[in-house]
């Protein structure tokens, strides 16, 4: 199932991450997201690798894996990704997908040139990052 336009803004728009962004801002995030479907047992991310993408999860589940203990699941309207594609750290945890999951994805290129043009997004953004350290 394909988010339409507006269903896909508005579960942006719900996502702590872009809680300060306005309808403009949001409407920007949402024109660089793609939806892509992951089946279950994929490897999401892989602890330690280059963050390529940022990921917020439509529908389905995924562990959260560090070193070998799962210490979170993640599932519908949760994101992960977030601090490698702004920091341009490695990834600090494997995420694996236990259900087949539907994902709007954003790949850290295009997000990193959407905060480069948009310093008012990279600005909110940061600040709920901070507060969720």
């Amino acid at each position: 199932m394909r988010l339409h336009k507006d269903a896909k803004t508005e579960l942006i728009r719900s996502i702590p991450l872009f809680a300060g962004c306005n309808a403009a801002e949001i409407s920007e995030v949402a024109a660089i997201a793609d939806e892509l479907d992951l089946r279950e047992g994929r490897h999401l991310t892989d602890e330690h690798a280059d963050g390529r993408e940022f990921v917020v999860i439509i529908s389905g589940t995924a562990a959260v894996i560090k070193g070998e203990e799962q210490v979170n699941t993640l599932g519908p309207g949760e994101w992960f990704g977030e601090i490698a594609v702004m920091t341009g750290q490695p990834r600090t945890a494997t995420v694996l997908a236990t259900s087949d999951v539907h994902a709007l994805v954003i790949e850290g290129h295009r997000f990193t040139t959407l905060l480069s043009h948009a310093p008012d997004i990279r600005a909110k953004i940061e600040k709920v990052m901070a507060e969720r350290a």
